[in-house]
């Protein structure tokens, strides 16, 4: 019969791994928690001022998927991807297999095209559990109400869901820049937690390094710094989407900058394992 197509079955191998499964849990379970400490608390929302993603964020559903999207994307999703791109080569090198994949009729920058491939969809599919995630209980605790934008302004159902879309695709479209710095460490180790760890290490540190205004200019071309720009774009109205422009630039430079490096080192690579 016929075999199935490369990027399908890498996709499969990773959808098998238990690994996968617990970080799958662990991205819904930390919106459900928070949306139920949420609903428990009878407190009365915070001044606007002081950030209209989690003042509004009973307001409805909507905006409690935003709020989820915003806590969860800054660390927790970013650990998620980093495991997924710094295991996918280093980890077949650990468990042996990397040279068995080799000896196929699959030459090296295919395998890596289609690994690099399948860690875009596994990081699709993760931002994804979030935004609907925290939808799904924000509905339930909160209602299927218009989101709610300062001051007191309401959008839509319809246009929020356009809105929670373009913002889930723009925090996947980030996080690859960090993706790509653990695919390339990846591919210089074979210790699949040394490229884990040293890519959200990376990120940790750019965030960090991102909120010195010493640094000058020095900060606007890390790749953390416009993250969090969609979150005005969502909730301000006639905000000039300037910054996640920048955003979408940077990411692109590390993407490219970070790719060329992981297909050159892959390809001069003695694969021993």
């Amino acid at each position: 019969g016929r075999r199935p197509p490369v990027i399908a079955t890498e996709l499969s191998k990773q959808l098998r791994r238990m690994r996968t499964w617990v970080s799958f849990a662990g991205l819904m379970a930390l919106p459900i928690i928070a949306t139920v400490a949420q609903k428990l608390d009878h407190s009365e929302q915070q001044d606007p001022r002081g950030g209209a993603i989690f003042a509004f964020s009973k307001s409805s559903g909507f905006n409690n998927a935003f709020a989820a999207l915003a806590f969860m994307s800054s660390f927790f999703l970013v650990i998620v991807v980093c495991s997924f791109a710094g295991e996918s080569v280093a980890g077949e090198a650990s468990w042996g297999t990397l040279r068995y994949l080799l000896l196929r009729p699959v030459g090296r920058l295919r395998l890596l095209g289609r690994k690099a491939i399948v860690i875009v969809l596994m990081t699709l599919i993760a931002t994804l559990i979030i935004s609907l995630t925290g939808l799904i209980a924000g509905t339930i605790a909160f209602g299927w109400h218009p989101l709610r934008l300062p001051p007191f302004v309401d959008l839509t159902q319809s246009r929020a869901l356009v809105r929670l879309g373009l913002a889930t695709g723009f925090v996947v479209v980030n996080m690859l820049s960090i993706a790509a710095f653990a695919l390339f460490l990846s591919v210089m180790t074979d210790s699949a937690g040394g490229a884990i760890g040293g890519a959200v290490a990376f990120a940790i540190a750019s965030q960090i390094l991102s909120g010195i205004s010493a640094l000058k200019w020095i900060r606007y071309g890390l790749p953390t710094h416009y993250w969090d720009s969609w979150q005005p774009w969502v909730f301000l109205r006639h905000y000039p989407a300037a910054d996640m422009a920048r955003s979408l630039v940077v990411t692109l430079a590390y993407v490219a900058v970070f790719g060329a490096l992981t297909m050159w080192r892959f390809r001069t690579k003695d694969i021993l394992s």
